[in-house]
């Protein structure tokens, strides 16, 4: 089901708790949500639609991708970029990024998984991330 999007910065700016099998359905509504929105967005964390969860969604190279309780545990190459946000009005802001990035996660079955993403999608990911961490970007 496609969600409304949440604009309040006191509430994106909250850390996200666990994701747990009940919240599967979250999981398909953040992708029913991102695909609706696809001309303007590349990548949704749970609470851009409402849920304080670690659940995040994003285009992989063309196919869209769900993490639950995403980790990012190392980053190399350092830049500085812009980047916007659906959720947060007002254009491109400044940030801290990395090239490649090794992230722990489980998949829809809670299988825990280890993978190395570079570049864009690399990026994507940070983004998403932060949102569950309660960084505004």
């Amino acid at each position: 089901m496609v969600r409304e999007l949440i604009h309040d910065p006191i509430f994106l700016a909250q850390k996200s708790d666990l994701a747990t099998k009940a919240d599967l359905q979250t999981a398909r509504d953040l992708l029913d949500t991102l695909s609706a929105h696809r001309e303007t967005c590349v990548g949704m964390a749970a609470n851009m639609i409402g849920v304080s969860r670690r659940i995040i969604a994003f285009d992989n190279e063309g196919r869209y991708m769900v993490m639950l309780n995403p980790e990012i545990i190392k980053r190399a190459g350092a830049y500085e970029t812009e980047e916007s946000c659906l959720s947060l009005p007002g254009g491109p802001r400044k940030t801290k990024r990395y090239e490649k990035i090794k992230v722990q996660y489980q998949t829809l079955d809670f299988q825990t998984r280890l993978r190395t993403f570079t570049g864009w999608t690399a990026q994507i990911i940070q983004h998403e991330i932060d949102h569950c961490d309660g960084v505004l970007i």
